[in-house]
């Protein structure tokens, strides 16, 4: 152990005795480090902000729709039979799911199922007082629409359950719907009816409540224009457009620590026995999950890419402490005559030159953390997100700066060790 210090200390006192060589000997090992720990902070902080905005959004939700069934067979030249639609067919009310199968859904899945959201868009329209005007979509929710995407409630309240299960004609609109209207005076909004006009038809909504509008960030429109949506209850809308059918699509808030994934597939076998004889459209499942995974796992393997260009230069790196020990070897000679005339080992100047190589790359690779920390946190604050070093990536950079110290250093260090003590006391 005290052999090992000893050497430590030599290394540092080499290093020391020479500033500038040894930082140019580590600037390869910096360079490799410094990017790869960049790239990779700036992926983990621009995956984990995707995931959380994607989590936001109910990631774990599962949307249940219907697609048509592929049908028509063809066969190719080479003799393969595959099967799509000839023509594209629209969902009828006979093809819904109705509330007798969401009913027997969630005595199915209790544990599995926090509630469903269901929405249903009356159309997208203009309301008018004067020369003011305000763009709305209609849409049409029910109590567990507001599970899935809570709402900041400004002014006034929420819709009720009693408005809810009445279908009475009462509407939550945004913050722009006011400013355009009401010059930004939400008490002034509250109680007041308003008409709906979409295409030849008009509908009137009292204003019950004001909600914080958040944009998507892609709107090209001014303010004054975006098309905000009016909030009104699913019940009023299915009375409007005649349908007592059922629903088209819905979306499944499940329970916290679901695997969506495992349980779309229990979902489509459920409905399965409604849908096996339909001849034109079948049960389909979406996560937002199968998306982050996606997303996630793009993100990870362009990362990956990126750290092993980057990480060509610890090769490079690697090479120049080779070379610098050797050199180092050449000025030293003599010190290596005098320590083998002394009495050392063929092995304990091994290990000396060895530890050296080690110190020159721990230290280059402890500068090239700082440097990719600082580096990857400034990037990541740039394009918004905020910083997430990996402490994964920082060990391994440590374990593998190690690593090229002793490979790259080994053959210098086995060359010093096989010298002739009488021919080194001789070197000039």
């Amino acid at each position: 152990m005290m052999l090992f210090i000893e050497n430590v200390l030599l290394a540092f006192g080499s290093l020391l005795a020479n500033k500038m060589r040894a930082l140019l000997t580590m600037l390869g090992i910096i360079i490799g480090i410094g990017s790869v720990i960049a790239i990779v902070t700036v992926g983990n902080s621009l995956t984990n902000s995707i995931t959380a905005s994607m989590e936001s959004m109910g990631a774990n939700n599962i949307t249940v729709g219907l697609q048509q069934k592929s049908t028509a067979e063809e066969t190719t030249d080479s003799g393969m039979t595959f099967r799509g639609p000839t023509w594209q067919k629209q969902a009828t009310e006979d093809d819904y799911f109705t509330d007798e199968m969401l009913d027997e859904l969630l005595e199915k899945f209790p544990d599995e199922i926090k509630d469903l959201s269901i929405s249903e868009t009356l159309g997208t329209g203009e309301v008018t007082i004067g020369t003011d005007y305000a763009n709305v979509s209609v849409m049409g929710v029910n109590e567990g629409y507001f599970t899935a995407n809570e709402l900041t409630i400004l002014k006034g309240n929420n819709l009720s359950t009693q408005a809810l299960d009445g279908g009475k004609g009462v509407a939550v609109v945004s913050d722009y719907f006011v400013n355009n209207l009401y010059d930004g005076d939400t008490s002034a909004a509250i109680g007041q009816t308003v008409e709906v006009t979409t295409g030849q038809k008009f509908y009137d909504y009292t204003i019950v409540g004001v909600y914080e509008y958040t944009s998507s960030g892609i709107e090209s429109e001014t303010e004054e224009d975006v098309t905000t949506t009016m909030y009104v209850p699913l019940n009023n809308v299915l009375k409007k457009t005649h349908n007592t059918s059922g629903y088209s699509t819905f979306t499944i808030i499940t329970q916290t620590g679901v695997d969506s994934e495992t349980f779309m597939d229990e979902v489509t076998s459920f409905f399965d026995k409604y849908y096996h004889n339909n001849e034109d459209f079948e049960v389909s499942t979406f996560s937002m999950e199968s998306v982050v995974s996606s997303m996630t796992e793009m993100l990870s393997t362009v990362s990956l890419a990126i750290s092993v260009i980057a990480g060509i230069s610890l090769l490079v790196g690697g090479i120049g402490v080779m070379n610098i020990m050797l050199v180092s070897i050449s000025e030293r000679t003599k010190e290596i005559g005098t320590r083998k005339a002394l009495g050392a080992t063929n092995g304990s100047i091994r290990v000396q030159f060895i530890v050296e190589a080690m110190v020159i790359c721990l230290v280059g690779g402890i500068i090239g953390i700082l440097v990719g920390v600082i580096g990857g946190s400034v990037g990541a604050s740039a394009l918004g997100y905020s910083a997430s070093p990996s402490a994964v990536s920082i060990v391994v950079s440590l374990v593998f700066s190690l690593v090229i110290g002793v490979f790259f250093g080994y053959y210098p260090a086995n060359k010093a060790a096989k010298m002739n003590p009488i021919d080194a006391l001789r070197y000039e």
